[in-house]
């Protein structure tokens, strides 16, 4: 069943539901390989900084009923990496499997398209089934494997990068436009 959602970008005053989403995948999963949750005050600042360069999305079922956020960051901060970005995705553990994720990443990849960024990749913990199966069904594909590449809830876990093309061809891209500047 899909849920219906609005997506909109985040906004500081969002970071008490985000950090609320993102702190069960902290505390006992190894889906993130963060170990402490950050707090609002925390949350309220990446979302500001990433606003700044990249889109930070919510889906809200309501007003103040957010169910989940995604967001892109850099892959790299050398200029010849500006057209492609590493995303990232959460929903509310009791809302799993009802579309919001994948709304998000379509909502997610339209913004990036309008910045002109070309290349997509996605960093998940081996084993991580759900998270592989979904990012495919989206277009991802499995280009790496980092074994042995960090260490949470006492073991060692294996690193996959997917990666997902938007535009497709040789030609020279677009000049990346911040989001800051696209709103």
């Amino acid at each position: 069943m899909i849920i219906p959602i609005k997506i909109r970008p985040a906004t500081p005053a969002d970071a008490p539901a985000l950090a609320a989403i993102y702190a069960p995948y902290v505390k006992s999963t190894a889906i993130t390989m963060e170990c402490t949750p950050p707090d609002t005050a925390e949350f309220a600042r990446r979302i500001r900084t990433t606003l700044v360069r990249y889109p930070y999305l919510v889906a809200a079922t309501g007003p103040g009923t957010i169910v989940g956020y995604a967001y892109a960051s850099a892959y790299s901060f050398r200029t010849a990496y500006d057209w492609a970005a590493e995303v990232s995705v959460y929903v509310d553990q009791t809302k799993l499997a009802h579309g919001t994720g994948h709304q998000l990443y379509t909502a997610l990849e339209a913004e990036l398209q309008r910045q002109h960024v070309v290349s997509l990749g996605a960093c998940i913990t081996a084993g991580n089934q759900r998270s592989i199966a979904f990012h495919e069904r989206d277009g991802f594909r499995q280009t790496a494997v980092f074994p042995h590449f960090a260490y949470k809830l006492d073991q060692w876990w294996d690193v996959v990068w997917l990666t997902k093309v938007l535009t497709p061809g040789d030609a020279a891209p677009e000049p990346f436009i911040p989001y800051s500047e696209l709103r």
